[in-house]
């Protein structure tokens, strides 16, 4: 069997662990603030705040704006539904706006469409690792006085003109098992401004300024040292499990046939949290059901666009978004991660192409 996601989980993780443990510092405690520093050095942002997951990472981040009531957030119908389910946490509307087919990411040319008097802030998803087209979006954001809340939870590296992904607006990374790298669980919010960061802080600790002052309603969203410690480890091997995924991710569109490969463009560093073809032709639930039958795991990111989710449908969306449809129709993504090896990858590559030739 060929996974389609591998935890890489050393010696280094598990001695810190252990010497958290043996500090008697369980709580959020010296290695959270270390994993933070390193975080925001390794985005280009100034500060970083860790949370208990990538969800309450875009809640964190979301309050920290102001958003609210009444409130309008613009984002992308295709991704994992916490994106949209952050923005109703705080009881403001998410909007969706359809993708751009080739990058599966939020269309910057169809964003103003949707900008209305209540609209607050734009929330870009960097979906499987690919930055969104920030340069469009954030003179978007400038005309109308629109916050970025990126949500660059499958990112972790990736960079758009040079930039790092977290450090165009406030970025909300997860550090689930799955992703690029883990604390087993967790996020982080990164963010240019000391008082979102301050804002931030506060509200993932029940509201605290002072220890038991408390100025406002907060959360329990805190990280623990020991999932710090693991992160800490992890961020030291995010370059070259990055390097590893787009060797990967090089191999695979060299030799795949009959499918759409990734697109990645030159302005952008793609880290690869997902290698994700389309098969067209009404094909990929067979070519699905192949690969699976073969020991090869893959999987559909994403089966039901969100404003479909039954959710949202019963909350009154019903907007037709074509794209974001199509995609969900056709899309496959294949193990990408660093611990395939070559035998894995030719592997996978002759599964697809017997599959679709």
């Amino acid at each position: 069997m060929i996974s389609i996601a591998n935890p890489l989980i050393g010696e280094e993780e598990k001695q810190a662990v252990m010497e958290v443990l043996d500090s008697g510092i369980l709580a959020q405690g010296p290695r959270v603030k270390a994993f933070e520093e390193a975080f925001a050095e390794m985005c280009g942002a100034k500060y970083a705040v860790a949370t208990s997951s990538g969800t309450t990472a875009l809640h964190v981040a979301l309050l920290a704006h102001d958003i609210g009531p009444g409130d309008e957030v613009i984002t992308s119908p295709f991704t994992f539904i916490a994106s949209a389910n952050s923005v109703l946490y705080t009881g403001a509307r998410p909007v969706f706006v359809d993708i751009d087919p080739v990058s599966f990411n939020l269309d910057p040319a169809k964003i103003e469409a949707a900008i209305t008097p209540n609209t607050k802030a734009i929330m870009p998803v960097h979906l499987f690792g690919l930055p969104c087209e920030m340069t469009p979006i954030l003179a978007i954001a400038q005309k109308h006085n629109l916050v970025i809340i990126e949500d660059s939870a499958q990112s972790h590296g990736a960079a758009y003109h040079g930039q790092r992904v977290g450090s165009f607006g406030t970025g909300c990374f997860s550090l689930y098992p799955t992703k690029n790298i883990t604390s087993a669980e967790g996020g982080m919010v990164t963010t240019n401004s000391e008082e979102i960061a301050e804002n931030c802080r506060v509200i993932r600790q029940h509201g605290m300024r002072r220890r038991y002052y408390h100025d406002e309603l907060g959360f329990n969203f805190r990280m623990t040292d020991v999932h710090a410690a693991i992160g800490l480890a992890q961020l030291k091997k995010l370059w070259p499990f990055t390097e590893a995924r787009i060797n990967n991710a090089r191999f695979l569109n060299q030799h795949l046939e009959g499918v759409v490969t990734p697109t990645v463009p030159e302005n952008s560093t793609h880290v690869f949290h997902q290698y994700t073809i389309r098969v067209p032709n009404g094909r990929r639930d067979e070519v699905l059901a192949g690969l699976q039958a073969q020991g090869i795991g893959c999987g559909v990111y994403y089966p039901v666009p969100v404003h479909q989710q039954r959710v949202y449908t019963e909350l009154g969306y019903a907007v037709s978004l074509p794209e974001a449809e199509q995609a969900a129709l056709e899309v496959i993504s294949l193990p990408v991660h660093p611990a395939l090896s070559s035998a894995d990858l030719e592997t996978i590559v002759a599964a697809v192409n017997g599959l679709v030739n």
